[in-house]
């Protein structure tokens, strides 16, 4: 059975003992490639977790990864690439807001007469932008208090 050993706890344990790979591999009995394997992020047989566990004086699951905080990790990334996201949109809809006014406005002055011909699109849109930007606001807010919450 293959296990997922926490690669950057490995090395930073064998950097701060100031173990080169080669003598990690000797006092743990395993082979330098297994060593090699697993600080680049491979799967380690139970036998070899053993032996690094001992190498270490630390209980074997202090090398692997914990599945749940992987997964929460994968969580919170997730939503911070679509809070990211969301900011962005709004961004681009900001400019192109920023575009269609002026358009809309050189449209109006260019038919001439002293009503505002585009006056209902400018309103609507900008109550769309507005709408976009309330919900960004929220959303921020929420993930504030998440993050206020969580620690």
């Amino acid at each position: 059975m293959q296990f997922n050993p926490d690669s950057s706890k490995i090395k930073r344990w064998r950097d701060e003992r100031c173990w080169s790979q080669e003598h990690l591999a000797s006092v743990a009995g395993i082979g330098l490639r297994t060593i090699q394997r697993i600080e680049n992020g491979d799967k380690a047989s139970r036998e070899s977790l053993m032996a690094l566990a001992s190498a270490f004086g630390v209980d074997v699951m202090a090398l692997t990864v914990d599945a749940k905080s992987e997964a929460a990790k994968m969580v919170h990334d997730e939503r911070l690439k679509g809070i990211a996201a969301l900011r962005l949109s709004f961004w681009i809809n900001l400019a192109s807001y920023v575009f269609g006014m002026v358009l809309f406005a050189g449209i109006s002055l260019g038919v001439g007469g002293h009503e505002w011909v585009m006056r209902w699109p400018m309103i609507w849109w900008t109550v769309g932008v507005a709408g976009h930007g309330l919900a960004v606001a929220i959303v921020e807010l929420v993930s504030r208090h998440q993050r206020l919450s969580e620690g």
